[in-house]
């Protein structure tokens, strides 16, 4: 049976939803429906929902194996926040689950590859899930005390007039700032010191392809 279609109401904007997402977005899976009864082995979450998106991620853990063996998840969010993560969380716990370092590795291109892409302007949604995966695990590594092994969020400082750092970079090209122009309205980077533009420059397209790989493959 055909989903229904989600498209956007300004006919100038042809952008739309693959069979994938919808699906996922109309019938998500692994969603946390009962919290209180849920025993998890570490908890993550990102964002807030007083600013909009959040998602909170809860995993189970073989301690023997390390491999993840169940992912519950929440969200206040779009269609497509809601389809990456029960992408994401279908990515983690098949065949078997994946291990924390291979879910480590986990970015948003290989969540997007499973969906069969996203519109262009929707792609920073596809961020949140493997961000709240990663704290999670730190949760899990910190109560089965393994602090050793948490990887903290630093970065390098980039323009100090400005205090940006390529974490500040990094987390705006997640949130759809992929060019100069766009970076610097979210960060200011460069505005005083203008020296640090071509490391900006260079790190942006490190980034993209980190992250995304080749945007222009991405459905519009």
């Amino acid at each position: 049976m055909s989903l229904p279609d989600v498209s956007s109401r300004d006919a100038k904007q042809s952008w739309f939803y693959t069979d994938a997402v919808k699906d996922h977005f109309f019938h998500p899976r692994n969603f946390m429906d009962d919290e209180a009864a849920y025993h998890a082995d570490g908890i993550g979450m990102v964002g807030s929902p007083a600013c909009g998106d959040m998602m909170k991620v809860w995993i189970k853990v073989d301690p023997a194996t390390e491999r993840i063996t169940d992912l519950k998840w929440q969200t206040f969010g779009c269609a497509s926040a809601i389809a990456s993560t029960s992408m994401m969380s279908v990515i983690v716990t098949e065949n078997g689950g994946v291990t924390l370092e291979e879910a480590r590795k986990l970015r948003p291109q290989n969540i997007m590859d499973r969906l069969g892409g996203l519109p262009v302007r929707k792609v920073h949604c596809s961020v949140l899930g493997d961000k709240a995966l990663r704290s999670a695990i730190n949760d899990y590594l910190r109560k089965s005390h393994q602090t050793d092994r948490v990887e903290a969020e630093n970065g390098r400082m980039i323009d100090r007039q400005a205090n940006v750092t390529d974490l500040n970079i990094e987390e705006a090209v997640l949130d759809g700032a992929w060019t100069l122009e766009a970076v610097q309205q979210k960060t200011k980077v460069g505005s005083g010191d203008p020296s640090c533009i071509p490391e900006v420059e260079q790190l942006i397209r490190f980034y993209k392809e980190k992250h995304f790989g080749n945007a222009e493959t991405f459905t519009k």
